[in-house]
C-alpha cells in the first residue's frame, strides 16, 4: 500500500477510537505529526492503534507507566498533549 493511502487509514482509525476523549488524543496527535512520519514511525503508530483507549490515555496523561514496548520520542511526543483541540 502507498503512503498516502496508509496515512488516509491511519487517519481515520486515529479519529474513529470509539471515545470523543479518545478521538481528540490520538486523531489530534496524528493530524500534528502524522504527516512528518518515517516508515518506522508509521509502522509503530499503526501497531499503537491496536492498544486499548484507556491505556493510551492512561500512559499519556501519566497515570500509568507506558510499557517498554511502547516507550521513545513517538509516545513522548504524544505525552505533550498541545495538539488536543477542543471546540466550544
Amino acid at each position: 500500500m502507498d503512503r498516502e493511502t496508509r496515512l488516509k487509514r491511519l487517519r481515520f482509525r486515529a479519529w474513529h477510537r470509539g471515545t470523543k476523549e479518545a478521538d481528540l488524543m490520538v486523531g489530534g496527535y496524528f493530524d500534528a505529526c502524522g504527516a512528518d512520519w518515517s516508515e518506522a514511525e508509521i509502522d509503530w503508530f499503526e501497531a499503537f492503534l491496536e492498544e486499548q483507549d484507556v491505556d493510551i490515555m492512561a500512559w499519556a496523561m501519566g497515570v500509568v507507566a507506558v510499557p517498554a514496548r511502547w516507550q521513545g520520542p513517538m509516545i513522548e511526543r504524544l505525552k505533550v498533549l498541545d495538539y488536543v483541540k477542543i471546540e466550544r
